[in-house]
């Protein structure tokens, strides 16, 4: 009997079946339509059916909040803006956004370790060229290079919580940066949501137009937006181009 054989497919159901499970869920939650439910239109016609529950039950509606976003971005489903601007909505920019940035790290934290408990640094070992030395960079300096790439939002988020898993970064590391590095990006969006009441009461009965939108809190908002991704942007090319020489500095024999 090949019983290594069969402790071999053990092994490799067990190593994937997080990813199966992550995989499934979104299958399944796009065949039921929830993504139809988890969309602006939707939670503008519920507004104020939602606003009532938060100001009733606070603290079930904070944890459940918190639960649900970890949940989503734990399974990679694209809705994260939607649920940000709401929490801005329903609880204020404040605590929106501190709710955001706990839920978001904890789902975040979920697809790291299961994509990590699948591949390891399996793409670390087998790649070549820029992708190495990109690996070599997690290597040597995980928080910075991690911290970099969450203020820059113009890469994908489900990209940045999984890329990591391929290139051994510890959990304490990437845990610490999610959080730091989703701040700023949190608060602006859930600010933005604050700033729909005025634009729904400048709307009123009538037809939406672009203008009605534009309120001072979202003007702030979009600025901030912008104003983060120059920071982003600047911080990459400033630290990667400092990294260079240092690094060809080092690798010189005899330096």
């Amino acid at each position: 009997m090949d019983t290594d054989g069969g402790a071999g497919w053990t092994s490799t159901i067990k190593r994937y079946l997080p990813l199966a499970i992550i995989a499934a869920g979104l299958l399944l939650a796009y065949s039921l339509g929830l993504h139809g439910y988890l969309s602006l239109d939707s939670f503008l016609a519920s507004r104020d059916v939602l606003g009532r529950f938060v100001s009733e039950h606070i603290a079930l509606a904070s944890v459940s909040y918190v639960a649900g976003y970890a949940v989503l971005v734990g399974f990679a489903f694209p809705a994260a803006a939607i649920f940000t601007i709401a929490s801005g909505f329903l609880f204020g920019w404040f605590l929106g956004g501190v709710l955001t940035i706990i839920g978001a790290t904890i789902g975040a934290t979920m697809i790291f370790l299961a994509a990590r408990y699948a591949f390891g640094n399996l793409l670390r070992k087998r790649a070549g060229g820029a992708i190495a030395r990109f690996a070599d960079g997690f290597r040597d300096d995980a928080f910075a290079y991690l911290l970099v790439l969450r203020l820059t939002p113009v890469l994908p988020f489900v990209a940045v919580n999984v890329a990591p898993a391929f290139f051994n970064v510890a959990l304490k590391t990437y845990i610490v940066t999610t959080f730091l590095g989703i701040i700023p990006g949190s608060m602006v969006y859930a600010f933005l949501g604050s700033g729909l009441n005025q634009a729904l009461a400048n709307v009123g009965e009538g037809d939406i137009e672009i203008a009605d939108l534009v309120t001072t809190e979202m003007t702030i908002a979009l600025l901030g937006l912008a104003a983060l991704a120059i920071l982003g942007l600047v911080l990459k090319k400033t630290y990667f181009r400092g990294r260079r020489p240092a690094a060809a500095e080092a690798k010189t024999p005899g330096g």
